[in-house]
């Protein structure tokens, strides 16, 4: 039987993993449970994350349109205290953007020690919007691009070498990233575009561009494979989510970024020995106070 989410690469293909799988939970009502335990047991992790300071975590969500990144931030995240949290999606690079190296705008917005961060889209864009629509490389003001951008593997290879290492020296700095792709399959995608489409409240979500990348879906998917098979690494693998069933895949990222944040042997830290004083002087102050 083929494994609903895996760390990749692996002896699955991508393309064989099924996206509309509930990965093992035989209802909703027991998937609804393990999510909200484990929302509660994640904002418990992040005050200690937050008051030992020495990691920080990144997730990483990237999808094709509606393939429900908005979702997982608000179901999965909603015990977070926002103190500690912060939330950064890429678009289109600005000008300002474009005259620096590609990791440049996702290197400033990395979580601080302390944070969780997540990037809904990130660097990853520029191994798949940027060969899709090669265009996008003669603005990025490069020493170098190739006559053939989509067929190179040189000049993507060198792309995927630099995020590998960008990944090791955060990991080896104390912050940890979790990457995820959600699975959405063509024909549940086409649902959701047209719930945005007929359903008025959901008009402000719908842009013509998800139509337009739609067209480009195979390409996508060839170039997800290339870019999972490069960069899914030990300390920063791939985990393919399946998407079609929303319920589900929030749970699964739930599961795995609390088994990455109880793996950080997080403790609170003790207080000093000036703290200690200031504590016992503080308790004879307010046990006398009149």
């Amino acid at each position: 039987m083929k494994r609903d989410y895996i760390y990749y690469p692996d002896n699955t293909k991508f393309k064989e993993l099924k996206s509309e799988s509930t990965a093992g939970f035989k209802s909703k009502e027991q998937a609804i449970s393990v999510l909200e335990e484990n929302k509660q047991k994640i904002s418990e992790m992040q005050d200690i994350l937050y008051a030992d300071s020495k990691h920080a975590l990144l997730i990483i969500l990237q999808g094709m349109d509606a393939s429900g990144k908005d979702g997982i931030i608000k179901h999965v995240m909603s015990g977070v205290n926002p103190q500690g949290f912060q939330i950064k999606s890429f678009g289109t690079p600005s000008p300002e953007e474009f005259k620096h190296d590609f990791l440049w705008r996702c290197n400033k917005e990395m979580p601080e020690r302390g944070h969780i961060g997540i990037f809904n889209r990130s660097y990853y864009e520029e191994t798949l919007i940027a060969r899709v629509h090669p265009e996008l490389l003669s603005k990025q003001f490069l020493p170098f691009i190739p006559e053939n951008p989509k067929k190179d593997m040189e000049f993507w290879k060198m792309r995927f070498t630099d995020i590998n290492n960008f990944e090791k020296y955060m990991n080896n700095n104390g912050f940890h990233i979790l990457k995820f792709y959600l699975n959405i399959s063509k024909e549940e995608q086409k649902k959701r575009l047209l719930k945005r489409i007929n359903y008025s409240p959901k008009n402000w979500k719908f842009k013509f561009d998800d139509i337009s990348e739609r067209q480009h879906w195979n390409e996508y998917m060839s170039y997800y494979e290339d870019m999972f098979t490069a960069t899914s690494t030990d300390n920063a693998p791939w985990h393919i989510i399946p998407a079609d069933k929303k319920l589900y895949s929030r749970t699964i990222i739930s599961q795995i970024i609390l088994k990455k944040l109880e793996s950080l042997n997080l403790k609170y830290p003790e207080a000093s020995y000036k703290q200690k004083r200031g504590i016992i002087e503080a308790r004879h102050f307010l046990d006398n106070e009149k």
